[in-house]
């Protein structure tokens, strides 16, 4: 198939770019190598694609309208994976702006390419941030998502209904993938994983919030991409027949479909803290704050519905996935 990805500079995009042309489908990836971590470490991941004969990077900003109806008029993609996105919970409440042009203007434009292009299927990405303020667990994509408590989070929920207003206009297959606190090499360095790998191994403090009374899903990398492959092929045809009273956020008569892809058992967050300890031999300088704006005190993904279509289960625990990431940060960054 030609896929085109997304973001593929970034973290997942990356890994999913990398599977993919292991598997031998042709790649088109596009990213504005913005400055909101360092792009150095983009344009490494890039490097690392750049054996690829079957895959091709084109620097391009999905808020960019002319640029992407240009690149959608000038191929036929039979899959799109949207992972391009400003992330970020605490970037924010700084920087609104930016959610607004790349979250809401951007997945806009690449809505609009997949319906003037007649895309096969659009996988675009969620988070599990969407959930705010729900106090059940674990989290079901059927559950009530209208209380969010970071802009970030209103941006992904805005995402959701966006995509399914075009598939109930235009009959656009849309399936959205709700990620949790994904980790593993080539990570972010705005994420827990990597800033706390950084202080402990420079010795310096590490700020853990509320007081280290946090849980999270951590998703191992690889997991993650098994899950977004399986689903390519996993295309929503909608329920017609549906009555008014069974609609639910995840389903309904449009062809939409909505999935958690996380591990399914989260972690508290002092015993992430330990993984790390014992992955770089190191004791971690602990320095317990308050619970930050936007943060929320727990994740946990109720991953059945993507198991029924995909059989997809995690294989990755976080001891092993943890080592795997201080491996890969040692050999990156030659500590």
């Amino acid at each position: 198939m030609n896929i085109l990805i997304t973001g593929m500079a970034g973290f997942i995009g990356h890994a999913v770019a990398k599977r993919l042309a292991e598997d031998g489908h042709a790649i088109v990836g596009i990213d504005n190598l913005n400055e909101y971590y360092d792009v150095a470490l983009k344009r490494a991941r890039l490097d690392d694609l750049a054996g690829f004969s079957n895959v091709r990077f084109e620097p391009l900003d999905i808020a960019d309208s002319k640029g992407m109806q240009r690149l959608f008029a000038g191929e036929r993609f039979d899959r799109v994976i949207h992972l391009a996105a400003q992330a970020g919970v605490r970037y924010s409440l700084e920087n609104p702006v930016v959610y607004a042009q790349s979250n809401l203007i951007g997945h806009l434009n690449v809505l609009e390419g997949c319906r003037h292009q007649q895309i096969a299927h659009l996988v675009y990405a969620s988070s599990s941030s969407v959930y705010g303020m729900n106090g059940k667990v674990p989290f079901e994509t059927c559950d009530n998502v209208d209380h969010p408590i970071s802009l970030y989070a209103a941006t992904k929920k805005s995402n959701e209904l966006m995509a399914h207003t075009y598939a109930h206009l235009y009959g656009l297959p849309a399936t959205g993938l709700r990620f949790f606190t994904v980790y593993g090499p080539w990570g972010r360095p705005d994420m827990a994983l990597f800033k706390f790998t950084r202080a402990i191994l420079e010795g310096a403090p590490l700020p853990v919030y509320n007081h280290g009374d946090m849980s999270r899903d951590f998703t191992y990398i690889d997991d993650i991409v098994e899950g977004v492959v399986r689903v390519l092929d996993v295309i929503p045809d909608g329920h017609p027949e549906w009555p008014d009273e069974a609609m639910v956020p995840d389903s309904g008569r449009a062809p939409i479909a909505l999935y958690n892809i996380g591990h399914g058992s989260p972690v508290a967050l002092m015993d992430f803290v330990r993984a790390i300890e014992s992955a770089t031999g190191c004791t971690a300088q602990c320095d317990y704050q308050p619970m930050q704006p936007g943060d929320v005190p727990r994740t946990w993904a109720d991953t059945e519905a993507l198991f029924a279509v995909t059989g997809y289960r995690p294989a990755v625990g976080v001891e092993e996935g943890v080592a795997r990431f201080v491996a890969w940060y040692r050999d990156f960054y030659q500590v």
